[in-house]
């Protein structure tokens, strides 16, 4: 088997498409992989150009007010309804949804991983992915789900949709394919992309690694969107021209395959004689896209204190209640540091937002030791935290001179909901005993006299 998925490896390293985009946030596209096959001036013509089907996808309600109205219509070879039959019940036992139930007895705490191992089999990305917590309920549409991911083969006739929410995929080793029913995207580390709720899609290896290691985010909320910049003013953190959507791509494929659906935590499967992914056009604005983490222009403090992390904000879910999040994807790039009589790292606090931290690559700054790429953190609600005790001696002995953070690109899943952690994180063998120690050394230094010491 292993042959196999090196055979397939190789044909994805030696494959020379160059895959094309469209830029723009939440925009209206219009894509067609044959000339012709876009109807004009009207969505559902008696008859499509080569014998397609229209059919829409809609992200919202027909009657959500124009700016959160989100649909597309597919001009695609069958319609969906020839890409179920019976189902029958499959089982992801690494895979929960909220309100899972708690099954392990770790007590509460700060805790910290080191990276997934590397699987000793052939794993698929559906296969790999494994659920570290999850918060909130999804029967209600509130809430997500933190998971990490492992794995070294292509879904090569495997589909999946997830109809429980918006897939946020963040790799940290090895670049990824997603085919989706309305285009292709290569995510490299360092990229993101965001695959939309009932969207179906793939996941392959491109490249040459041992394993394809990552995080995902599932989202089951409001969709991700851009945050409000209030006083930033119009430009800075993620611009909406840098985020990327694939054009139309289809697959006529002719063969057994497996459509993989999740439905409020449960999975089901359905094997039928084609590909799914055969949308020849489409147009609309509900959609796959990816983004370079790299173009985010962070802003901070320029002459005193260490402003709030809300201002690294890549991507927010909203909730009900205004200024608080159903998620935040917040990120800790490469910046400049400058603030004058201020300790630079962030500040030590405790918080009503549950945190799930991941690294890409590099060093976190608020920690010296023991947080690795492809590691993960949670800091619940409530849970005090910050930088590491020779963090903290570090920054409070530094020279204030300008420094640049190089090399360093971390992230935090944030989340309005306490989040519950699952047996499979309890009992991963990376679990760091020892990490509420890298705080033990931050001892007494009042005295009662004044000044500074």
């Amino acid at each position: 088997m292993l042959d196999t998925a090196e055979k397939r490896r190789e044909a994805n390293t030696a494959e020379t498409e160059t895959l094309t985009y469209m830029p723009g946030f939440g925009n209206d596209f219009e894509t067609e992989s044959l000339p012709g096959a876009l109807p004009q001036g009207q969505n559902s013509p008696q008859k499509c150009n080569y014998g397609l089907y229209a059919e829409q996808l809609s992200g919202s309600p027909f009657t959500a007010p124009r700016g959160t109205n989100e649909r597309s219509w597919l001009y695609r070879i069958r319609p969906s309804v020839r890409h179920t039959g019976r189902f029958r019940k499959i089982d992801y036992p690494h895979w929960k949804t909220a309100p899972h139930v708690v099954e392990h007895s770790l007590a509460l705490g700060q805790l910290r991983w080191s990276p997934l191992p590397v699987p000793t089999g052939e794993l698929n990305f559906l296969e790999g992915v494994r659920t570290m917590t999850t918060a909130g309920d999804v029967l209600t549409q509130v809430g997500m789900a933190a998971h990490a991911y492992v794995f070294n083969a292509d879904m090569e006739d495997d589909y999946f949709f997830n109809a429980d929410g918006e897939l946020l995929i963040v790799p940290e080793t090895g670049a990824i394919r997603v085919f989706t029913e309305l285009g292709k995207m290569d995510v490299a580390p360092s990229e993101i992309c965001l695959v939309p709720r009932g969207t179906m899609f793939k996941v392959s290896c491109l490249g040459e690694e041992k394993a394809w290691r990552g995080y995902i985010c599932e989202n089951y909320g409001a969709k991700f969107t851009l945050p409000d910049r209030g006083p930033i003013g119009a430009n800075c953190l993620a611009n909406p021209r840098d985020f990327k959507t694939p054009v139309a791509a289809f697959e006529d494929k002719e063969t057994p395959c497996r459509v993989q659906v999740k439905w409020c935590g449960s999975f089901h499967v359905v094997e039928i004689g084609h590909s799914p992914l055969d949308v020849v056009a489409w147009h609309g604005n509900y959609a796959p896209y990816k983004y370079d983490l790299k173009t985010f222009s962070p802003v901070g403090a320029i002459l005193f204190d260490h402003p709030d992390p809300s201002i690294f904000t890549v991507l927010t879910a909203p909730s009900g209640e205004e200024g608080t999040a159903n998620i935040d994807f917040v990120l800790f790039p490469p910046r400049w540091l400058v603030a004058e009589h201020t300790f630079r790292p962030p500040w030590y606090h405790r918080n009503i937002m549950s945190e799930f931290m991941g690294l890409i690559y590099g060093r976190y700054d608020a920690k010296e030791e023991g947080f690795v790429p492809g590691g993960m953190s949670l800091h619940n609600m409530m849970l005090a935290h910050g930088p590491d005790f020779s963090g903290f001696e570090k920054a409070s002995n530094a020279e204030l001179k300008p420094v640049k953070l190089d090399n360093t690109m971390a992230f935090m899943f944030e989340t309005r909901f306490p989040q519950q952690l699952t047996t499979f994180a309890a009992e991963l063998e990376t679990l760091q005993d020892d990490y509420i120690d890298c705080w033990s050394g931050l001892d007494r230094k009042f005295d009662g006299t004044p000044g500074i010491k």
